[in-house]
């Protein structure tokens, strides 16, 4: 007798392919841990990406590290222009001091 078909929740999906891609897992060891098939993480990772606005959609909104590298990147070009004010001011307070 064939065992019946298993349901998962779509939180759990999420959670499974979060720890194959963003843990280091690969897609074996995550399906071993979670006791499913390699092919089910895969597949519901491209559904995911499309969902999510992957390369291959053409638009959506950004999953979390796509989010978090544009973010990142932002920060990085304010970066040398924080640091130029502050050294600015440094040298503007260490003239008033003497």
């Amino acid at each position: 007798m064939p065992r019946p078909r298993r349901t998962f929740t779509r939180e759990f999906e999420v959670q499974a392919v979060k720890l194959a891609t963003e843990q280091g897992y690969s897609y074996a060891e995550a399906a071993r841990q979670l006791g499913v098939r390699e092919n089910r993480i895969r597949t519901r990772k491209k559904s995911l990406d499309a969902e999510w606005g992957g390369a291959d959609s053409g638009g959506g909104t950004r999953p979390t590290l796509d989010a978090e590298r544009h973010r990142l990147r932002v920060e990085n070009k304010r970066l040398p222009l924080d640091h130029d004010i502050l050294k600015k001011a440094a040298a503007f307070f260490a003239r008033e001091c003497t």
